[in-house]
């Protein structure tokens, strides 16, 4: 059973999934936002595809810890998603992902224009494999 992670954009929707022991997160995709029935026709298919048990919605809250209109349409989609799938949706502090994403592109060597196609997706493997790794059960150091 897997879990995915969701960049919630005005235009588009960055989904990655975990690997199926919960340790990595992969990028699956960006999904171009239209209306509300499509973005979520799409996102049901691949919660069935990927036998997706949980979602990650990122929670873009502002860098003094409030919440401000983005954080705030996150949380709403999360909710909707959460009561359409009839799947826990949860929200990340995402701060900073988008801009880790960039600079790991920007490091590779990766065009602007090949960023803008891959920056959500991999902005939504990031907010899941930070949620994993804080999630990941601790050795035991008995």
């Amino acid at each position: 059973m897997r879990l995915m992670g969701l960049d919630v954009g005005d235009r588009t929707i960055g989904v990655a999934v975990s690997d199926s022991l919960g340790w990595t997160a992969q990028g699956v995709e960006v999904i171009r936002r239209s209306t509300w029935e499509k973005d979520l026709e799409r996102l049901r298919q691949l919660v069935e595809e990927y036998g997706v048990i949980e979602i990650i919605v990122g929670y873009p809250k502002n860098m003094n810890n409030t919440i401000g209109p983005r954080a705030e349409a996150a949380a709403l989609f999360a909710r909707q998603l959460s009561a359409e799938l009839n799947l826990p949706v949860k929200l990340w502090d995402e701060r900073l992902t988008t801009m880790e994403a960039e600079r790991t592109l920007i490091s590779a060597d990766i065009s602007r224009a090949k960023r803008r196609k891959v920056i959500d997706k991999l902005a939504a493997s990031l907010i899941l494999q930070n949620y994993l790794q804080a999630h990941a059960p601790k050795p035991d150091r008995g």
